[in-house]
């Protein structure tokens, strides 16, 4: 781990590291507002979520950007029937 982003959010004591630790409030003073996407194949990864276990060893679930996006502007289509201006939330199924 290079470094770890700090919020400061209570005022509580912290237990800083000044070769790791960096503030929030610190990094995006000096950035752009604007942020280029970056393109990407439709089979890299987007995210690896992990199973409880209950079955036995926890196991990785690797989604691939193309895949789980497609199948999420799907969902909002053909099964919500969702309209522009609506507002929509769910929790998406982890494994299936």
């Amino acid at each position: 781990m290079d470094s770890v982003v700090v919020i400061r959010r209570t005022g509580g004591d912290i237990d800083w590291n000044d070769g790791r630790d960096i503030w929030y409030h610190e990094a995006i003073a000096s950035v752009s507002d604007q942020c280029e996407p970056e393109w990407m194949d439709s089979e890299d990864p987007l995210f690896i979520l992990y199973t409880s276990g209950s079955t036995g060893k926890p196991k990785g679930v690797l989604h691939t950007t193309g895949g789980y996006l497609l199948q999420a502007a799907m969902s909002m289509k053909y099964v919500f029937d969702y309209r522009e201006g609506e507002t929509y939330g769910a929790q998406p199924t982890l494994v299936g």
